[in-house]
Protein backbone atom coordinates (compact mmCIF):
# COMPACT_ATOMS: atom_id res chain seq x y z
CA UNK A 1 0.00 0.00 0.00
CA UNK A 2 1.23 3.40 -1.06
CA UNK A 3 0.86 5.85 1.78
CA UNK A 4 -0.05 9.55 1.64
CA UNK A 5 3.78 10.27 1.91
CA UNK A 6 5.04 8.27 -0.78
CA UNK A 7 2.14 9.99 -3.16
CA UNK A 8 3.16 13.64 -2.36
CA UNK A 9 6.94 12.24 -3.11
CA UNK A 10 6.07 10.31 -6.01
CA UNK A 11 4.46 13.91 -7.68
CA UNK A 12 7.79 16.01 -6.23
CA UNK A 13 9.83 13.75 -8.23
CA UNK A 14 7.91 13.64 -11.39
CA UNK A 15 7.57 17.85 -11.44
CA UNK A 16 11.38 17.95 -10.82
CA UNK A 17 12.06 15.41 -13.93
CA UNK A 18 9.75 17.26 -16.45
CA UNK A 19 11.04 20.56 -14.88
CA UNK A 20 14.54 19.65 -15.78
CA UNK A 21 13.11 18.50 -19.24
CA UNK A 22 11.28 21.41 -19.92
CA UNK A 23 14.25 23.20 -19.79
CA UNK A 24 16.57 21.42 -21.85
CA UNK A 25 13.96 20.90 -24.25
CA UNK A 26 13.55 24.47 -24.27
CA UNK A 27 17.79 25.73 -24.44
CA UNK A 28 17.86 23.32 -27.26
CA UNK A 29 15.12 24.81 -29.30
CA UNK A 30 16.71 28.32 -28.42
CA UNK A 31 19.87 26.81 -29.84
CA UNK A 32 18.10 25.72 -33.26
CA UNK A 33 16.72 29.21 -33.81
CA UNK A 34 19.99 30.66 -33.10
CA UNK A 35 21.50 27.87 -35.85
CA UNK A 36 19.27 29.65 -37.99
CA UNK A 37 20.09 33.01 -37.92
CA UNK A 38 23.62 32.83 -37.47
CA UNK A 39 26.32 31.73 -39.43
CA UNK A 40 29.72 32.54 -41.52
CA UNK A 41 28.01 35.15 -43.14
CA UNK A 42 26.57 37.15 -40.17
CA UNK A 43 22.83 37.01 -39.11
CA UNK A 44 19.81 36.77 -41.53
CA UNK A 45 16.31 38.02 -40.11
CA UNK A 46 14.50 38.70 -43.52
CA UNK A 47 12.67 34.89 -43.62
CA UNK A 48 10.60 35.81 -46.83
CA UNK A 49 13.41 37.93 -48.95
CA UNK A 50 16.43 37.39 -49.93
CA UNK A 51 17.84 35.11 -46.70
CA UNK A 52 14.65 32.71 -47.31
CA UNK A 53 16.78 29.84 -49.08
CA UNK A 54 20.28 30.67 -47.08
CA UNK A 55 17.60 29.97 -44.02
CA UNK A 56 15.62 27.01 -44.81
CA UNK A 57 17.70 25.05 -47.70
CA UNK A 58 20.83 25.33 -45.62
CA UNK A 59 21.24 26.83 -41.99
CA UNK A 60 17.97 25.37 -40.60
CA UNK A 61 18.60 21.30 -41.91
CA UNK A 62 22.09 21.98 -40.83
CA UNK A 63 21.26 23.02 -37.12
CA UNK A 64 18.62 20.09 -36.88
CA UNK A 65 20.95 17.31 -38.31
CA UNK A 66 23.64 18.58 -36.11
CA UNK A 67 21.58 18.58 -33.19
CA UNK A 68 20.09 15.29 -34.10
CA UNK A 69 23.77 13.67 -34.80
CA UNK A 70 24.78 15.13 -31.58
CA UNK A 71 21.23 12.83 -29.75
CA UNK A 72 22.51 9.59 -31.41
CA UNK A 73 25.95 10.67 -30.20
CA UNK A 74 24.69 11.09 -26.78
CA UNK A 75 22.14 8.25 -26.92
CA UNK A 76 25.12 5.66 -28.07
CA UNK A 77 27.36 7.30 -25.34
CA UNK A 78 25.11 6.88 -22.48
CA UNK A 79 24.33 3.17 -23.57
CA UNK A 80 28.16 2.15 -23.91
CA UNK A 81 29.05 4.06 -20.23
CA UNK A 82 25.82 2.03 -19.04
CA UNK A 83 26.66 -1.11 -21.21
CA UNK A 84 30.44 -1.70 -20.30
CA UNK A 85 30.03 -0.12 -16.87
CA UNK A 86 32.99 2.23 -17.83
CA UNK A 87 32.48 6.12 -17.45
CA UNK A 88 34.98 6.04 -20.12
CA UNK A 89 33.39 4.76 -22.65
CA UNK A 90 32.21 6.04 -25.77
CA UNK A 91 30.02 5.20 -29.08
CA UNK A 92 33.74 4.67 -31.09
CA UNK A 93 34.60 1.97 -29.00
CA UNK A 94 33.57 -1.04 -30.42
CA UNK A 95 35.22 -0.27 -34.05
CA UNK A 96 32.31 2.42 -35.47
CA UNK A 97 34.48 4.92 -36.55
CA UNK A 98 37.43 3.22 -37.87
CA UNK A 99 35.41 1.14 -40.01
CA UNK A 100 33.30 4.30 -41.01
CA UNK A 101 36.32 5.82 -41.86
CA UNK A 102 37.59 2.69 -44.00
CA UNK A 103 34.02 2.97 -46.00
CA UNK A 104 34.62 6.43 -46.94
CA UNK A 105 38.24 6.22 -47.63
CA UNK A 106 37.17 2.85 -49.78
CA UNK A 107 34.67 4.64 -51.79
CA UNK A 108 36.90 7.50 -52.38
CA UNK A 109 39.85 5.76 -53.21
CA UNK A 110 38.20 3.18 -55.48
CA UNK A 111 35.05 5.17 -56.81
CA UNK A 112 37.11 6.35 -60.16
CA UNK A 113 36.14 2.79 -61.41
CA UNK A 114 32.83 3.80 -62.05
CA UNK A 115 30.69 0.95 -60.49
CA UNK A 116 27.42 1.50 -60.26
CA UNK A 117 27.09 -0.21 -56.52
CA UNK A 118 29.79 1.90 -55.68
CA UNK A 119 27.90 5.41 -57.24
CA UNK A 120 24.43 3.85 -55.57
CA UNK A 121 25.99 3.47 -51.88
CA UNK A 122 27.63 6.87 -51.78
CA UNK A 123 29.59 8.53 -48.92
CA UNK A 124 26.96 8.26 -46.24
CA UNK A 125 25.85 5.18 -47.34
CA UNK A 126 30.00 3.66 -47.15
CA UNK A 127 30.45 5.02 -43.60
CA UNK A 128 26.98 3.64 -42.26
CA UNK A 129 28.10 0.01 -43.79
CA UNK A 130 31.88 0.82 -42.08
CA UNK A 131 30.55 1.69 -39.26
CA UNK A 132 28.26 -1.71 -39.01
CA UNK A 133 30.95 -3.46 -40.64
CA UNK A 134 33.48 -2.70 -37.43
CA UNK A 135 30.74 -3.39 -35.24
CA UNK A 136 30.34 -6.72 -36.32
CA UNK A 137 34.10 -7.73 -36.77
CA UNK A 138 33.99 -6.53 -32.90
CA UNK A 139 31.57 -8.96 -32.01
CA UNK A 140 33.15 -12.19 -34.32
CA UNK A 141 36.15 -11.46 -32.87
CA UNK A 142 34.83 -11.40 -29.35
CA UNK A 143 32.98 -14.36 -29.89
CA UNK A 144 29.86 -13.12 -28.91
CA UNK A 145 28.52 -10.42 -26.75
CA UNK A 146 28.42 -12.29 -23.19
CA UNK A 147 31.53 -10.64 -22.21
CA UNK A 148 31.72 -7.07 -21.59
CA UNK A 149 35.46 -7.20 -21.57
CA UNK A 150 36.23 -9.20 -23.95
CA UNK A 151 34.14 -7.08 -26.67
CA UNK A 152 35.72 -3.96 -25.75
CA UNK A 153 39.37 -5.34 -26.01
CA UNK A 154 38.28 -6.29 -29.27
CA UNK A 155 36.81 -3.23 -30.16
CA UNK A 156 40.23 -1.68 -29.49
CA UNK A 157 41.95 -4.49 -31.61
CA UNK A 158 39.40 -3.77 -34.58
CA UNK A 159 39.95 0.00 -34.30
CA UNK A 160 43.75 -0.62 -34.91
CA UNK A 161 43.43 -3.08 -37.39
CA UNK A 162 41.12 -0.83 -39.47
CA UNK A 163 43.12 2.32 -38.60
CA UNK A 164 46.21 0.45 -40.62
CA UNK A 165 43.94 -0.26 -43.64
CA UNK A 166 43.01 3.49 -43.78
CA UNK A 167 46.37 4.86 -43.58
CA UNK A 168 47.21 2.40 -46.42
CA UNK A 169 44.49 4.55 -48.24
CA UNK A 170 46.28 7.52 -47.88
CA UNK A 171 49.81 6.10 -48.86
CA UNK A 172 48.06 4.51 -52.21
CA UNK A 173 46.09 8.10 -52.95
CA UNK A 174 47.77 10.73 -51.13
CA UNK A 175 45.36 13.22 -53.20
CA UNK A 176 42.57 11.81 -50.39
CA UNK A 177 43.91 12.86 -47.81
CA UNK A 178 42.66 15.82 -47.18
CA UNK A 179 39.07 14.75 -47.98
CA UNK A 180 39.39 11.79 -45.18
CA UNK A 181 40.78 13.92 -42.68
CA UNK A 182 38.01 16.74 -43.45
CA UNK A 183 35.45 13.45 -42.03
CA UNK A 184 38.20 12.42 -39.37
CA UNK A 185 37.46 15.85 -37.83
CA UNK A 186 33.85 16.03 -38.11
CA UNK A 187 31.77 18.25 -40.73
CA UNK A 188 28.23 19.57 -40.40
CA UNK A 189 28.10 21.78 -43.43
CA UNK A 190 27.17 19.03 -46.00
CA UNK A 191 24.33 18.00 -43.79
CA UNK A 192 20.73 18.60 -45.96
CA UNK A 193 16.94 17.89 -45.15
CA UNK A 194 17.55 13.88 -46.02
CA UNK A 195 19.84 13.21 -43.92
CA UNK A 196 17.92 15.27 -41.56
CA UNK A 197 15.18 12.81 -41.94
CA UNK A 198 17.40 9.88 -42.19
CA UNK A 199 18.67 10.83 -38.30
CA UNK A 200 15.02 11.74 -36.92
CA UNK A 201 13.89 8.26 -37.85
CA UNK A 202 17.01 6.59 -36.47
CA UNK A 203 16.95 8.53 -33.31
CA UNK A 204 12.95 7.92 -32.63
CA UNK A 205 13.57 4.36 -33.18
CA UNK A 206 16.72 4.03 -31.00
CA UNK A 207 15.41 6.00 -28.44
CA UNK A 208 11.77 4.09 -28.09
CA UNK A 209 13.57 0.89 -27.83
CA UNK A 210 16.17 2.28 -25.69
CA UNK A 211 13.86 3.01 -23.19
CA UNK A 212 11.33 0.46 -23.38
CA UNK A 213 14.34 -1.71 -22.21
CA UNK A 214 16.42 0.42 -20.11
CA UNK A 215 15.44 -1.80 -17.10
CA UNK A 216 18.29 -4.01 -18.10
CA UNK A 217 21.16 -1.24 -17.78
CA UNK A 218 19.35 -0.14 -14.40
CA UNK A 219 19.85 -4.43 -13.70
CA UNK A 220 23.82 -4.69 -15.21
CA UNK A 221 24.58 -1.53 -12.86
CA UNK A 222 24.08 -3.70 -9.75
CA UNK A 223 26.34 -6.83 -11.53
CA UNK A 224 26.33 -9.41 -13.70
CA UNK A 225 25.44 -11.80 -11.06
CA UNK A 226 22.56 -9.85 -9.24
CA UNK A 227 21.42 -8.63 -12.89
CA UNK A 228 20.77 -12.52 -13.70
CA UNK A 229 19.23 -13.66 -10.80
CA UNK A 230 16.62 -10.89 -11.27
CA UNK A 231 15.14 -13.19 -14.81
CA UNK A 232 15.98 -10.63 -17.28
CA UNK A 233 17.61 -12.06 -20.71
CA UNK A 234 20.50 -10.19 -20.05
CA UNK A 235 21.92 -11.73 -23.46
CA UNK A 236 19.24 -10.88 -26.00
CA UNK A 237 18.76 -7.95 -24.20
CA UNK A 238 22.85 -6.73 -24.53
CA UNK A 239 22.54 -7.83 -28.19
CA UNK A 240 19.75 -5.65 -28.82
CA UNK A 241 21.35 -2.70 -27.08
CA UNK A 242 24.90 -3.15 -28.96
CA UNK A 243 22.88 -3.23 -32.06
CA UNK A 244 21.01 0.25 -31.02
CA UNK A 245 24.52 1.63 -30.20
CA UNK A 246 25.59 0.74 -33.94
CA UNK A 247 22.56 1.87 -35.54
CA UNK A 248 22.98 5.51 -33.99
CA UNK A 249 26.38 5.79 -33.88
CA UNK A 250 26.94 4.69 -37.73
CA UNK A 251 23.83 6.79 -38.74
CA UNK A 252 25.38 10.03 -36.65
CA UNK A 253 29.23 9.22 -38.50
CA UNK A 254 27.47 8.99 -42.01
CA UNK A 255 26.10 12.53 -41.74
CA UNK A 256 28.89 14.61 -40.02
CA UNK A 257 32.29 12.45 -39.80
CA UNK A 258 34.00 11.47 -36.82
CA UNK A 259 32.93 14.00 -34.07
CA UNK A 260 34.74 13.81 -31.14
CA UNK A 261 34.03 13.61 -27.55
CA UNK A 262 30.43 14.48 -27.80
CA UNK A 263 28.87 10.61 -26.92
CA UNK A 264 31.85 10.79 -23.75
CA UNK A 265 31.01 14.21 -22.71
CA UNK A 266 27.56 14.48 -22.87
CA UNK A 267 26.57 11.88 -20.40
CA UNK A 268 29.07 12.94 -17.97
CA UNK A 269 27.01 16.30 -18.19
CA UNK A 270 23.65 15.40 -17.65
CA UNK A 271 24.77 13.03 -15.21
CA UNK A 272 23.76 14.67 -12.07
CA UNK A 273 20.36 15.74 -13.54
CA UNK A 274 18.92 12.41 -13.72
CA UNK A 275 20.05 11.54 -10.38
CA UNK A 276 21.19 7.94 -11.07
CA UNK A 277 18.01 6.73 -13.19
CA UNK A 278 19.18 4.74 -16.11
CA UNK A 279 15.85 5.44 -18.28
CA UNK A 280 16.11 9.24 -17.62
CA UNK A 281 19.78 9.19 -17.46
CA UNK A 282 19.84 8.12 -21.59
CA UNK A 283 16.98 10.22 -22.42
CA UNK A 284 19.18 13.34 -20.86
CA UNK A 285 22.37 11.74 -22.66
CA UNK A 286 20.21 12.53 -25.71
CA UNK A 287 19.58 16.21 -25.13
CA UNK A 288 22.65 17.05 -23.68
CA UNK A 289 24.53 15.57 -27.08
CA UNK A 290 22.40 17.22 -29.59
CA UNK A 291 22.91 20.75 -27.27
CA UNK A 292 26.84 20.09 -27.00
CA UNK A 293 27.14 19.22 -30.76
CA UNK A 294 24.44 22.29 -31.86
CA UNK A 295 26.67 24.78 -29.56
CA UNK A 296 29.95 23.71 -30.89
CA UNK A 297 28.48 24.28 -34.68
CA UNK A 298 28.05 27.72 -33.82
CA UNK A 299 31.21 28.17 -32.64
CA UNK A 300 32.84 26.37 -35.55
CA UNK A 301 30.74 28.91 -37.93
CA UNK A 302 30.93 31.88 -36.38
CA UNK A 303 34.29 32.48 -34.45
CA UNK A 304 36.47 33.04 -37.28
CA UNK A 305 34.09 34.18 -39.20
CA UNK A 306 33.84 34.19 -42.28
CA UNK A 307 35.95 31.04 -42.10
CA UNK A 308 34.90 27.80 -40.86
CA UNK A 309 36.39 25.45 -38.86
CA UNK A 310 35.83 22.09 -38.30
CA UNK A 311 33.25 21.38 -35.20
CA UNK A 312 34.95 18.06 -34.11
CA UNK A 313 38.17 20.77 -33.32
CA UNK A 314 35.53 22.36 -31.06
CA UNK A 315 33.88 19.60 -29.32
CA UNK A 316 37.41 18.03 -28.61
CA UNK A 317 38.44 21.49 -27.25
CA UNK A 318 35.51 21.62 -25.18
CA UNK A 319 35.17 18.21 -24.07
CA UNK A 320 38.66 17.88 -23.28
CA UNK A 321 38.76 20.79 -21.42
CA UNK A 322 35.67 19.59 -19.61
CA UNK A 323 37.05 15.96 -18.94
CA UNK A 324 40.51 17.59 -16.87
CA UNK A 325 38.45 19.89 -14.84
CA UNK A 326 36.60 16.66 -14.31
CA UNK A 327 39.48 14.35 -13.44
CA UNK A 328 40.62 17.43 -11.12
CA UNK A 329 37.86 17.46 -9.43
CA UNK A 330 37.85 13.52 -8.90
CA UNK A 331 41.26 14.08 -7.72
CA UNK A 332 40.85 16.74 -5.29
CA UNK A 333 37.51 14.82 -3.70
CA UNK A 334 39.81 11.64 -3.57
CA UNK A 335 42.41 13.64 -1.20
CA UNK A 336 39.82 15.19 0.67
Amino acid sequence: MYTREDVIISIMQKNHFLGKLSSLLIFSAVLVLLGTLLGSTGASWNFIGSDQALVFDIRLPRSLGAYLAGALLGLAGGIAQSLFRNPLADPYLLGSASGALLGVGSILCFGYLGNTWIELIGLNGSAFLGALIGVLASLILAGGYRSSLRLLLSGVVISVILGAANSLFTFIRPDLFQSIQSFMLGNTTLLNWSGVEMMAIALALCLLVTLIISPVLDALSLGENTARTLGLPLDQLRLVLIGILALATGCAVAQTGLVAFVGLAAPHLVRKLAGGRQRVQLLFSCLGGGILLLSSDLVARTLFAPIEIPVGVVTAVLGGLYLLALLRRTSLEAHT
